[in-house]
């Protein structure tokens, strides 16, 4: 599981910036963690101040080493900044075993590499020179420095990284990034997420499984046409009706597109990371995370959302949640909740919309009588 991200200049954050998953102290919500890290975070701020940024230094490891066409590196550099190196530091613990990868770039060339397994240098690259150690062997190569060295790790067999570092391979292939608000979904692995290929290849058994066990008034049905194609349909209790996904709610369509990666996620190990988790009933977004966190499959959930009903003690605890807020030409930065140590009876989102945790928007409200009598 993903223990912490260190970034630098990168994108809107110029100072160095920490994105902490291991728990704290607090003594409620065990489930909500696996071991000494916790199964996600929330990041939440005003638009523009950085909450998808960090998450797309989540999304970027995968990015880089699974995605066929290459990552335009020059845009994820801060423009508030002069220094021209972007640097990311991941720590991982993977079977109980600590993995730390850490990479920095300049434009479109990588300029250092450096992994650890249990405090042993497995990997070490300035410019184009690398080196690998498995064991007592080393292996030294040059490499183009447009290309990852790790990414030629994890495509070349030649290289025998070890049980660890497969299974930290196979944790990042399995993640999931949906962009929810332009619904597009990416899964490393190379699957095809879309709730209609989901239908087509699994079927929607597991999906009614779902909406049965929290009681939802509709099941899904992918059925064939008239024209010989097939679609999925909401068929409402008790009517007999079967409605095509097209003519159902925004709501309702923003799930479907969400419970594939959800239901594939809650099984397995990975990070399924939501950007804009919103558009959905207060209640059906505490379920979804409600539903992750119960999961004994050591997934991470991470999500940025305008939602404040999720700040709350009894769905996540306030190490899990992190507000994001831009802060002039000195770019952006985190604040923790737990840093204000909140207590578990405190009312964390009315804490945030009084300012005590900062990304708070700074509107100018009128009054309303003010402005009617105008």
């Amino acid at each position: 599981m993903l223990r912490k991200i260190t970034v630098k200049n990168f994108k809107c954050f110029k100072y160095e910036t920490v994105l902490d998953l291991r728990k704290t102290n607090y003594k409620f919500l065990e489930q909500n963690t696996c071991g000494k890290i916790l199964k996600g975070a929330l990041l939440v701020g005003d638009h523009a101040s950085g909450k998808t940024a960090i998450l797309q230094s989540v999304r970027l490891l995968p990015d880089l080493l699974f995605r066929q066409e290459s990552c335009d590196l020059k845009r994820c550099q801060c423009v508030f900044s002069k220094e021209e190196v972007c640097r990311l530091a991941y720590e991982f613990e993977i079977d109980s075993h600590d993995l730390v990868y850490s990479f920095s770039f300049s434009g479109g060339s990588f300029v250092e590499e450096n992994l650890q397994i249990d405090g042993r240098t497995v990997i070490g690259r300035l410019g184009k020179k690398c080196k690998w150690t498995a064991g007592k062997e080393t292996v030294l190569s040059d490499i183009d420095d447009s290309e990852l060295f790790l990414r030629n790790i994890s495509m070349n067999p030649e290289y025998s990284g070890g049980e660890i570092l497969e299974k930290f391979f196979d944790f990042l292939k399995r993640s999931v990034y949906i962009d929810t608000y332009a619904r597009r979904i990416a899964a490393f692995d190379g699957e095809c997420l879309s709730a209609e290929k989901y239908a087509e290849t699994h079927g929607t058994d597991r999906i009614n499984e779902f909406l049965t066990e929290y009681q939802f008034p509709y099941l899904l049905r992918y059925r064939r046409e008239s024209d010989g194609g097939r679609q999925i349909f909401f068929e409402r209790e008790g009517s007999g009706m079967l409605i095509p996904a097209w003519m159902e709610s925004s709501g309702n369509r923003i799930l479907l597109n969400l419970l594939p990666a959800v239901l594939r996620a809650a099984g397995r190990k990975g990070m399924l990371m939501i950007d804009q988790f919103g558009g959905l009933h207060n209640r059906l977004e505490e379920l979804l995370i409600r539903f992750m966190m119960e999961q004994e499959s050591g997934a991470q959930l991470f999500l940025t959302s305008h939602s404040t009903n999720l700040l709350s003690n009894s769905l996540l605890r306030p190490d899990q949640i992190f507000a994001v807020e831009r802060r002039g030409s000195e770019g952006s930065g985190l604040h923790r909740f737990s840093d204000e140590q909140p207590r578990v009876a405190q009312n964390l989102e009315k804490m945030y919309l009084s300012g005590v945790f900062g990304g708070l928007p700074a509107y100018k409200m009128k009054d309303s009588l003010a402005v009617k009598n105008k």
